[in-house]
């Protein structure tokens, strides 16, 4: 069945017709066509367009038709339908007759399907905004846990400063905060019913739309019908919330592969969430984050997609935007199922204190410390870092560690080195000293667990 066809006088070709379908994948939004379908009809009922009693015959139908779907969605694929409103209609009309092709009075599929897409959308970031909050929860307990576990941070992937992998847990917490305020601005964007726009100039049927609009749960009705029906900021702004999370997600992954390497050593993987080698027994692969790693492209990927699309398109509505929701579809159920597997991963983390404390001895991530202990001393800063780096140099000649080089050692570079150096240099005084907002000093971070266990309700 198509929604149109007395201006045509030849059938469409059968290739165009398969080419021109969106039913294969548009299915998805069934149940938001009924649910929009049952608003419309009591709109239509309220301006007088049906009678009470066929609204209720035509709700009843709809809901029907709703709990036929409800276990195999899937079964819609068997039609020859055009597209799912296409759909919905033909089965509504095989269950009432002709009544049920009264329901379409002022309404357009382009006003339809965009009003089916933002229900969607809504539902859909309900569910990401819950499974980005129990990543941040995960990533909380991970840090309360294992608040003593010292390591190094890096930059340029060299060991720079120790911090602890509580400090590091709190960053990705940032990170997902950032996720989850995008998301739900994104929401309030979305918001607003295109519904009763028509095919892009309003609707000449007497219709309340901000009535229509609260009745499906949103805040408003759209203000011009021209822009309603061939918005898509929405699209866009979801793959672009999609595409920054994913990123963050792909950055915990290299974090984490890195961290679980044999070079590194500072973590294990469980059996739960790796896979091995075909030809090699002793590896222990970590599959599930260099997949969530690799999806992040395919994320991007979609978001590009919908921007070149929509980038040249003049107003209003255009078939082009029919290839707004494969991608759409795929990076959502993409982007959900990454944050499941990264809370499986982080639940399932073995942190190797040892190895993590050895790291950051051995990697001269104090060096900052005795520079910083010589400008209390009076040496400028420029001066005092030339004469740490050649300490350095001189720790590495000796196969040492900076805490193991004799005070005479030290004061070959500067009489001001006393034997209180060795107490300004210890891992754990490189951690308490930096006590400022957002520094890694124990107390700052036990602090900032604290704050986010209330914000997210973690007792």
């Amino acid at each position: 069945m198509t929604l149109w066809g007395g201006r045509f006088i030849n059938e469409s070709h059968k290739l165009f017709k398969e080419f021109n379908k969106s039913l294969s994948f548009d299915y998805i939004l069934a149940e938001e066509d009924i649910t929009a379908s049952v608003a419309w009809s009591k709109t239509l009922m309220k301006s007088g367009i049906i009678t009470k009693k066929e609204q209720i015959i035509i709700e009843s139908a709809l809901c029907e038709l709703l709990i036929e779907i409800k276990d195999n969605v899937q079964n819609i694929l068997t039609s020859n339908c055009e597209d799912i409103h296409s759909w919905v209609e033909e089965k509504l009309i095989n269950k009432i007759g002709k009544l049920g092709k009264k329901l379409h009075t002022g309404r357009s599929r382009n006003d339809q399907i965009t009003t089916d897409l933002k229900l969607w959308c809504r539902n859909r970031i309900n569910i990401l905004l819950e499974n980005l909050i129990e990543l941040q929860k995960s990533f909380i307990i991970s840090a309360e846990c294992n608040h003593s576990v010292i390591m190094p941070g890096y930059t340029h992937l060299q060991r720079a400063q120790p911090i602890t992998f509580s400090y590091w847990c709190l960053a990705y917490v940032e990170m997902l905060r950032r996720d989850v305020g995008r998301l739900k601005d994104v929401l309030k964007r979305l918001n607003t019913s295109p519904l009763g726009s028509g095919a892009l100039s309003g609707t000449a049927w007497n219709i309340n739309r901000e009535e229509l609009a609260l009745s499906m749960g949103f805040s408003s009705a759209t203000n011009n019908a021209l822009d309603s029906v061939s918005d898509r900021d929405y699209v866009v702004e979801i793959l672009s919330s999609a595409s920054i999370s994913m990123m963050h997600l792909s950055r915990f992954s290299e974090d984490i592969i890195f961290f679980n390497s044999g070079e590194a050593n500072f973590i294990e993987l469980s059996d739960s969430i790796t896979s091995g080698s075909s030809l090699m027994p002793q590896k222990k692969n970590p599959d599930a984050l260099e997949l969530i790693r690799a999806k992040c492209g395919r994320v991007h990927g979609s978001l590009i997609s919908i921007l070149v699309i929509l980038k040249s398109l003049p107003l209003s509505y255009n078939k082009d935007m029919q290839e707004d929701k494969e991608g759409l579809f795929d990076a959502i159920k993409t982007w959900n199922d990454c944050l499941c597997i990264a809370t499986l991963v982080l639940k399932n983390i073995k942190i190797k204190n040892k190895s993590c404390r050895k790291a950051a001895e051995e990697g001269y991530s104090n060096a900052t410390e005795i520079a910083d202990y010589l400008v209390k001393k009076g040496v400028t800063f420029r001066e005092a870092h030339n004469i740490s780096g050649q300490l350095v140099l001189k720790a590495i000649s000796e196969k040492k560690s900076l805490n193991n080089l004799e005070l005479s050692t030290f004061q070959m570079y500067s009489q001001l080195i006393q034997n209180d150096i060795y107490d300004n240099i210890t891992l754990e005084s490189c951690l308490e000293k930096r006590l400022s907002k957002g520094g890694v000093a124990p107390y700052r971070v036990y602090e900032e667990i604290i704050k986010a266990k209330k914000r997210l309700n973690i007792f």
